[in-house]
């Protein structure tokens, strides 16, 4: 059942028989906590949808991004090569910092770089019950500005019997998984306990990318009448190899799982008895380490059969620090004056401890015509960065101290009413209006040294924003089955944390701003769902690497005045008997920069209309899935067509297209589900990110150089799993 015909049969149930069992009281608060985060089917917004058993049946211990390859648009890559540990998607070819994502309404992107880094929440797959993915602006929430996507996802609703799950999943690459979870079922008629622990390992296709990951779930809940309150509690331990650097196209020929992280240089007698420079040895304990806390006190109350309020606080902690093994350093580079060496190899420690806490509520007002949401968020972010060199290999005695520490704070609230109105049977109305200040501070001493003054970067960053983010739209279903919908969306985006700190003194990046227009056709009936949606998305000051280099040699990225994607999305699914069905999807796109000027070796290149990198003219996937006496298989494919690693459009600059496909095949029998996946089952060698630049052997583009590194994906791999429920 759909999450709008799920709210249409709860509003046609009185109260009485709605609130009749505390069993019917959880299930029905659940829902109505959804649905008001929730495009639904009449909402002129572009979305997909997965459900609990969608999630369950393809829960084999990779992270939610993988989940998500076979929806329109999206493009996933994983670091390690098998979907665990360090893995990210794209929509649209938006990248991870412009994808807002939410659990039960609250923002989970990192306050300062965006992002979502998924082996913080080791196994969160197994805890969500349903996830929504939104392409465009999509419908207001908490959180960074959605300038592509937005993922939002809730947990899992509490069990009303005693129940539990032991799961068990090993595969290739030394590949696994243990987890078991546990529901007291209702308890007293009001209470539910529910617990989950998971521990999850792999050595990953690339060389050394260990991840070892553990997390659990905890929550409680309390029902009664029209209320609910649930205190949830999740997190996790990472232990992950790093794998930031990719590998060259020549490695990819002779070595395409090879890690360069962690080298260790040295000299070594060649055959002739000579000495060389060259990798000795690898250090073991080059990783990232990661301790991450999520509290949610979640409280939702029906007033009447028309009002209701939903509030979350919610409390993130994190600790963590990354260790590098770094060679043949300059030790001025990190502060180091005094030591007996101007050059050695290094041990690097990189920490951080954040707090993250706020409040998002949400009153619901309904009536046969008119659906009323008022919300709001207020949050708080306080972190610190600081950085220790712990060893010297030239100077092991040297007593050493910090080298850099930073503090943040980030004060983000917003406001938001929006409205679905009913103007006549088949015509319905949405409006959207959001409100959003930030106020972002940025003080101390950065890990990067500056040459220009001799010294590590100075952060003195004060910044305030202030977003109006309009939206409107309309809905019009002439006939059973069929739907047209239009919208436009406004969103606005503050910069991130690197925006700020990789810049030239005195040149601070602005705000970025999107207009998002979107309009499509929709039938669906009980044998066949058709969608064609169109999008414009507009681009004012978009901020893009252009090739040019910060005071401290990082790349800088500039706000650029024009830009836009446009493109067609296409979906088809057939469900052709009760056993077999099928479906295709495609996204046809064109992403371009107007103007653009590359900056390569401080020489200015004017480059006219380019292509935006990471951005696909063409994502296609189709399936085919056969279900019968508790046997399913599922075989799904997905192609993506050529991506530029640069907005420079250089055809020597980019990463190939490729076709992968997938097979799983699971059979149940009573509360047990045997499941084998087989990935990437045509054994296709591709890669599904990477990075590159140019450098300049003369004063023309004909004298244009360039470098590339790749991100290599697994060849086949398989993985399988048991579970058992009781």
């Amino acid at each position: 059942m759909s999450v709008a015909a799920a709210m249409s049969v709860y509003h046609n149930v009185s109260a009485e028989t709605t609130f009749k069992s505390d069993s019917l009281t959880i299930h029905s608060i659940e829902q109505v906590n959804v649905v008001t985060q929730r495009a639904t089917e009449r909402t002129p917004i572009p979305h997909s949808e997965l459900t609990a058993e969608q999630i369950a049946e393809s829960n084999f211990g990779e992270d939610i991004p993988s989940l998500l390859s076979s929806l329109p648009s999206v493009v996933i890559s994983s670091e390690s090569g098998i979907g665990i540990g360090s893995t990210s998607f794209r929509v649209r070819g938006t990248d991870p910092t412009r994808i807002n994502v939410t659990l039960n309404g609250v923002p989970m992107n990192d306050a300062e770089t965006h992002s979502v880094y998924w082996y913080d929440t080791p196994d969160l797959v197994s805890s969500v019950g349903s996830i929504q993915l939104q392409r465009g602006v999509g419908l207001s929430t908490a959180g960074t500005g959605a300038f592509g996507a937005s993922l939002n996802m809730t947990t899992l609703a509490p069990q009303t019997k005693f129940s539990g799950r032991a799961s068990l999943s090993y595969g290739s690459f030394n590949t696994q998984k243990q987890e078991v979870a546990i529901s007291s079922g209702l308890l007293g008629g009001h209470w539910t306990v529910d617990g989950r622990l998971s521990h999850l390992y792999s050595d990953g296709y690339v060389d050394r990318a260990r991840s070892n990951l553990s997390s659990y779930l905890f929550q409680v809940g309390y029902y009664k009448n029209r209320t609910s309150v649930k205190l949830l509690s999740f997190g996790g331990v990472a232990k992950v190899y790093l794998t930031y650097t990719g590998v060259s196209a020549e490695q990819l020929e002779s070595d395409r799982r090879y890690n360069p992280e962690g080298e260790i240089w040295g000299y070594k007698p060649t055959a002739s008895g000579e000495m060389e420079y060259a990798v000795v040895g690898y250090f073991d304990d080059h990783t990232d380490n990661y301790t991450q806390i999520n509290n949610q006190l979640v409280v939702n109350h029906k007033f009447s059969d028309s009002w209701q309020l939903g509030a979350t606080a919610h409390y993130t902690y994190g600790n963590g620090y990354y260790l590098n093994y770094k060679n043949d350093q300059k030790l001025a580079k990190y502060g180091i004056t005094s030591a007996p060496v101007e050059r050695t190899n290094l041990l690097r420690n990189k920490s951080m401890a954040n707090h993250f806490g706020g409040i998002v509520a949400t009153a619901t007002y309904t009536s046969d015509r008119l659906t009323l949401n008022l919300g709001g968020s207020a949050s708080l972010y306080d972190g610190v960065h600081y950085g220790t060199i712990s060893a010297l290999e030239l100077a092991p005695d040297f007593a050493l101290t910090e080298y850099y520490r930073n503090n943040t704070t980030k004060y983000d609230c917003s406001l938001f009413a929006r409205a679905d109105v009913a103007l006549t049977e088949h015509l319905n109305l949405y409006a959207d209006l959001q409100y959003r200040h930030i106020t972002h501070n940025i003080d101390g001493v950065n890990d990067n040294y500056d040459p220009t003054i001799s010294a590590m970067q100075r952060l003195d960053i004060a910044r305030t924003y202030n977003f109006f983010n309009p939206k409107l739209g309309l809905h019009y279903a002439p006939a059973k089955h069929h739907a047209l919908y239009l919208s436009a969306a406004v969103g606005q985006k503050e910069p991130t944390r690197n925006n700020f700190t990789d810049i030239r003194e005195g040149e601070y990046p602005t705000a970025e701003q999107l207009l998002d227009i979107e309009g499509g056709y929709n039938f669906e009936n009980k044998i066949l769902t058709a969608n064609i949606n169109l999008y414009y998305m507009l681009y004012r000051n978009q901020l893009v690497q252009t090739g040019e280099l910060s005071d401290t040699g990082e790349l800088l990225s500039r706000n650029i005045p024009k830009s836009y994607r446009r493109g067609v999305e296409l979906l088809l699914d057939i469900r052709a008997t009760k056993w077999l069905s099928l479906g295709v999807n495609a996204t046809l796109s064109q992403n371009h920069i107007i103007d653009y000027v590359d900056y390569i070796d401080d020489m200015a290149f004017e480059r006219g209309k380019t292509t935006i990198a990471y951005s696909p003219a063409v994502i296609a996937g189709a399936y085919l899935q056969a279900s019968t006496h508790g046997f399913t298989a599922r075989f799904s494919s997905r192609y993506v067509s050529k991506q530029y690693l640069t907005n420079g459009e250089y055809e020597d600059l980019t990463l190939p297209r490729y076709s992968v496909s997938d097979l799983n095949l699971s059979y149940t029998f009573g509360k047990v589900r045997f499941g084998v996946k087989v990935a990437n089952i045509f054994n296709a060698k591709y890669c599904a990110s990477g990075y590159g630049g140019s450098w300049m052997e003369g004063a023309t583009l004909a004298d244009r150089k360039s470098w590339a590194c790749y991100f290599p994906q697994a060849t086949t791999s398989v993985l399988a799993n048991v579970t058992v429920k009781w």
